[in-house]
């Protein structure tokens, strides 16, 4: 299986709002950063971010418009992630990278505008 295709089985567990299957692709010394965010590493930290991120979120979509792997493996992915909030959405363009070790994702990295996302966050509560 590609890196490719790990990152796709990867998005759809999000997209199932699947958090033990997000969770379990992770190794337990992960890194992952939410640039312009402080990096989490290990999978502890990684779970006290995603499990009460996704507890209020009734769907998830992520649009994948560019995918690449690289020679070394690292997937670069171009999105656009939608949260779904009961009625309310956020939507966010996202900029990704992936590294695996065999079936484990070991480093991840997401380019985001933070004050697009706390600004729609914000509304949400309107």
């Amino acid at each position: 299986m590609s890196n490719i295709d790990k990152v796709r089985k990867f998005i759809a567990k999000f997209e199932a709002l699947d958090v033990k299957g997000v969770m379990a692709t992770f190794a337990e010394d992960a890194f992952y950063h939410n640039i312009p965010m402080e990096p989490l590493k290990g999978i502890d930290s990684i779970r006290q971010f995603i499990e009460p991120f996704m507890e209020p979120i009734t769907g998830i979509s992520w649009e994948v418009i560019c995918i690449a792997e690289d020679e070394n493996g690292v997937v670069l992915t171009e999105r656009v992630d939608t949260f779904v909030f009961g009625d309310k959405r956020v939507v966010m363009p996202v900029m990704g990278t992936f590294e695996f070790d065999n079936d484990k994702l070991i480093n991840w990295r997401d380019y985001f505008d933070l004050q697009e996302f706390e600004r729609q966050m914000a509304a949400l509560e309107d």
